[in-house]
């Protein structure tokens, strides 16, 4: 688990999307222990109950579950669940609303396709010359 934490959102929900992009990573695999909230609360000098609340996100959502006294374990299914939740999010988030602004301004979907495609050379050219 590495991060740094930011004030962008709360502690929490940035503790629970690092373990979903350690898990996406196959940083840690199912079945796998993550690291304990006392052990979170030491890497990023925050309240125990701070990084409890994050595993606590992830357990409601069923991406990690306890197993009494040994710890909390990512669960079966889980980075197949992470994915097909963030890729949800990201047509929401970001597709739809370039969809939606690309219309106000007269672009069709085959015309906003072309231009990803334009910026996609430009960075792929700009790699091989730097």
């Amino acid at each position: 688990m590495n991060g740094i934490l930011t004030q962008e959102k709360s502690i929490y929900l940035q503790i629970s999307e690092m373990i979903e992009t350690d898990i996406l990573r196959d940083i840690l695999l199912e079945e796998e222990r993550v690291p304990s909230t006392n052990e979170l609360a030491k890497i990023y000098a925050i309240n125990p109950a701070t990084a409890a609340k994050g595993i606590n996100v992830l357990v409601d959502s069923g991406i990690l579950y306890k197993k009494r006294g040994i710890g909390m374990f990512v669960a079966a299914g889980a980075k197949e669940q992470i994915l097909k939740r963030r890729k949800e999010a990201f047509y929401n988030d970001f597709i739809k609303k370039l969809l939606h602004e690309a219309a106000s301004i007269g672009l069709d979907k085959e015309q906003v396709i072309q231009m990803i495609r334009l910026g996609e050379e430009k960075q792929s050219s700009k790699r091989r010359e730097g």
